[in-house]
């Protein structure tokens, strides 16, 4: 192995050494402590130390780094005290995810560390977020995220470099290279000759460097980095290296030929560093047994602090208390002067009073900028906001979404929407185990609303009518809003940018140019979770949201002798549940109308929670009214036969007459 210090001073090296040996000795721990039985799981990073430690070395303390399992340099390099890092792993409450996490499935504002999650392919969009609020700021800031071959062939990876090379982001993209996903060989994952090639389809940079060779990862790191400074741009860093253990101890390495592992035992970039040191006289015999019992006599210090410390006690409160981030709402009442607009208005209007208020706001979507989207409600934005606030995406949800959370980790607000809420399915894995995940796991919240033009009604068909609200309010840590009116739709979007948690807002496109209402023309905000009573009745009691709405004020207006309570929901996650049981208990009798097809969906929910909270004064069967359990056709016979509209009417009445 070839060791060129260049103009390193003794000290560096010896730092880089500490660096690269701190590491290995906490593994050799953790190794003989699984043999004990007092680790349960570990992801060994052995052989393959001198990129995280490289890299960690080369950027600041204050620039992110999104590590994955095996980069434990990159936590100890960051100067993380070794017993939050043992009470992680041994899922004490002093850890980074109260126990609710395990391993590097973490991160940590305090060490601007964002770690993994076990899906791979989100970080490197995440990594896209951070990297586009430093370009806000103009800070001068490099973002690094590490991936490993095999996510290489992951959707997320190529949606990832497409974006930051459109979007000229200071990001360096680290494949550590080690030969096997799991256990499947690079020959099975890709064809290219190496992975740095997939940087020319992107117009990217890319290296291949040496990842067993500190000085040559610092070195080449320390050069980019400052490239990347003065003309900002992402890299693609392709690390050669091995991982000398199994994906996971329990995974072993018998599927591995014998003779690589004797080939990259000889590159072992800890022993060859040190031999390098001594070679040079930059390190002796007695220096080096000084380093190794002082690291060590840190790591006994450390996880005897963690033995002694109380396993988790686990309750209701503590759990549920962190699905979502505390967030007070402010009441911002509306003024009086007010005009007769749209619901499409409406929507605009906040829109474009939110992005006044918080000068940290950026929306994202396909054709939003200079076009105004689809629907044309982010129409003369760019002129007011700038390009950089109203940014056009190329066609990839899933790392757009993953994006939003990059900006809300690195203190901005996001707003993503969707042409179609039918194309949400494309960025489903951020939203439902990202940014809904991330406040339980390690209390880093995400402040993205994911905007949903939603519904049929305008024979669109299939692919672009879908009511798909009851994806996501399955799913703890996401909001999910659903207005049936412009003045609704103002006031709760509103407030769902200003609260910090991830919003699923659903607009329901035949609603966009239908309704009219008078709205007030100042800012305002109404609270999340608060259903609306738009009529009072002593029969029966209608619950809707969305279309369905409408669709029951117009059976009503039909059929005038039916005195029913209609219930507005509004918002489905948080529920107005106390909304609905005072009205059913007024009323005795409960329909509940959606456009969603039945099983599965919202009203199956309610109507279970109104069977066990409401049973004895209930005079009859909670009814429910859905669209057919199909896929929603085109034709508009066929739309109308399948949308529970024409179905609702004699739903009712059978209900009125039980």
């Amino acid at each position: 192995m070839n060791f060129d210090r260049k103009n390193l001073s003794n000290e560096q090296l010896l730092d880089l050494y500490k660096r690269i040996l701190k590491p290995r000795l906490i593994e050799e721990k953790m190794l003989i402590l699984i043999r004990q039985g007092k680790v349960s799981k570990w992801f060994s990073g052995i052989g393959q130390e001198a990129i995280a430690c490289g890299v960690t070395a080369v950027l600041d303390k204050d620039e992110y780094i999104l590590p994955m399992h095996r980069n434990l340099g990159v936590f100890t390099g960051r100067d993380i005290p070794l017993h939050r890092l043992f009470s992680q792993w041994q899922g004490k409450a002093n850890g980074f995810t109260k126990g609710r996490d395990r391993s590097f499935h973490f991160g940590t504002q305090e060490f601007k560390i964002i770690g993994m999650i076990s899906h791979l392919g989100p970080q490197l969009g995440v990594a896209d977020g951070i990297a586009l609020a430093n370009k806000l700021k103009k800070n001068g800031k490099v973002t690094a995220v590490f991936t490993g071959e095999g996510a290489t062939s992951e959707g997320d990876f190529h949606e990832a470099l497409n974006i930051a090379s459109v979007w000229e982001l200071p990001v360096m993209f680290i494949i550590e290279n080690n030969g096997y996903g799991l256990s499947t060989p690079t020959n099975e994952q890709y064809r290219c000759e190496n992975l740095a090639d997939k940087g020319v389809g992107y117009g990217m940079e890319s290296h291949i460097i040496d990842g067993n060779n500190i000085l040559e990862v610092f070195n080449i790191l320390s050069e980019l980095k400052a490239s990347m400074i003065e003309k900002p741009r992402p890299v693609l860093l392709e690390f050669k290296t091995f991982r000398m253990r199994g994906h996971e101890e329990a995974s072993g390495t018998k599927y591995v030929p014998q003779e690589l592992m004797d080939m990259w035992a000889i590159k072992d970039p800890v022993d060859n560093y040190r031999k390098y040191l001594k070679l040079t006289d930059v390190l002796s015999e007695e220096a080096d047994e000084e380093i190794r019992a002082a690291i060590k006599k840190e790591i006994d210090e450390n996880w005897a602090m963690v033995q002694a410390e109380p396993e988790i006690v686990a309750t209701y409160e503590g759990e549920l208390n962190d699905v979502y981030k505390p967030f007070d709402f402010e009441e911002v009442n509306p003024s009086k002067e007010v005009e007769n607009i749209r619901l499409i208005d409406a929507i605009s209007n906040s829109l474009r009073q939110s992005m006044e208020r918080h000068e940290n706001l950026v929306i994202m979507g396909q054709d939003i900028a200079e076009y105004g989207g689809a629907f044309k409600i982010t129409d003369g934005f760019v002129a007011q906001f700038g390009k950089e606030r109203v940014i056009n995406t190329p066609i990839c949800e899933s790392a757009v979404v993953s994006a939003g959370m990059g900006l809300s980790i690195n203190g901005h607000k996001a707003i993503v929407e969707m042409q179609f809420a039918d194309f949400v399915s494309t960025g489903f894995n951020p939203i439902v185990n990202l940014l809904a995940k991330s406040h339980y796991r390690w209390l880093e919240n995400a402040d993205v609303v994911v905007r949903m033009p939603c519904g049929g009604g305008t024979q669109a068909g299939p692919f672009h009518s879908q009511t798909n609200e009851a994806w996501f309010t399955k799913t703890p840590g996401l909001k999910v809003v659903y207005p049936a009116f412009p003045y609704d739709a103002k006031g709760l979007l509103n407030a769902s940018i200003n609260d910090p948690n991830p919003v699923m807002f659903f607009e329901h496109k035949q609603l966009y140019r239908s309704v009219y209402q008078d709205v007030p023309k100042d800012y305002y905000t109404l609270p999340l979770g608060k259903a609306s009573l738009l009529k009072e009745g002593k029969d029966v009691t209608i619950i809707a949201f969305g279309a369905a709405v409408h669709w029951a004020l117009d059976t009503l207006k039909s059929n005038p002798e039916i005195s029913a309570d209609l219930l507005d929901l509004r918002t489905l996650q948080p529920l107005d549940t106390e909304a609905i049981f005072a009205s059913v208990k007024k009323t005795g009798k409960a329909i509940i109308l959606q456009e969603d097809t039945m099983f599965g969906g919202v009203a199956s929910d309610i109507s279970a929670m109104i069977m066990e909270e409401c049973f004895e004064y209930l005079d009859g069967p909670v009814k429910r009214v859905a669209s057919l359990d199909s896929p929603i056709p085109f034709t508009k016979a066929l739309e109308d036969q399948f949308l529970s509209r024409g179905r609702f009417e004699d739903a009712l009445k059978e209900l009125m007459a039980y």
